[in-house]
């Protein structure tokens, strides 16, 4: 892939790609925890959080399902799915659990990323159900940890912004 195709493969119309803002100062290139950057060349397939909503208000509609998706409803099959999701890593260790999951297998894997959808797509239905530019809420909390957890403070801390 040329990187100009890969460049456009990395970026949606949300303005975000490869999961930091325009403001690339999320992404540390100094770290030298090899784990972080271990997927350099991992990227999400082109999707934007808007066709995802239209996506699923389109299915949800066709079925006669909108009645049944009040923001409430919504919110707990979101919290039913998050069980699910934690059900993958329950009583793994933490070797089992190491950054790009290399243990597990096609079938695991796959298991995961089916339950990340549901996650996501409940997610993003609940956003919708609320009103809520969920892309715009993205690009003003990042900002917002911008200011609150600057480099210099926070670089290789876990301490909480109010500490550093």
């Amino acid at each position: 892939m040329s990187s100009s195709q890969e460049s456009k493969t990395n970026a949606n119309s949300n303005g975000l790609t490869n999961g930091t803002s325009r403001n690339s100062s999320c992404h540390s290139p100094q770290s030298n925890d090899k784990t972080t950057n271990l997927n350099e060349d991992f990227h999400f397939s082109e999707l934007s959080l808007d066709t995802l909503r239209k996506m699923h208000s389109s299915f949800s509609t066709a079925r006669n399902w909108d009645q049944f998706h009040t923001p409430r409803n919504i919110l707990m099959a979101l919290v039913g799915e998050v069980g699910e999701v934690a059900e993958h890593f329950q009583w793994k260790s933490d070797a089992e659990c190491q950054v790009g999951l290399p243990s597990w297998t096609p079938e695991q894997r796959t298991a995961l990323g089916e339950e990340l959808s549901d996650v996501l797509v409940y997610l993003v239905r609940l956003a919708d159900r609320c009103q809520i530019d969920l892309s715009k809420a993205v690009l003003d909390k990042m900002a917002k940890n911008e200011a609150k957890y600057p480099v210099e403070k926070a670089f290789g801390s876990a301490k909480k912004y109010n500490e550093l």
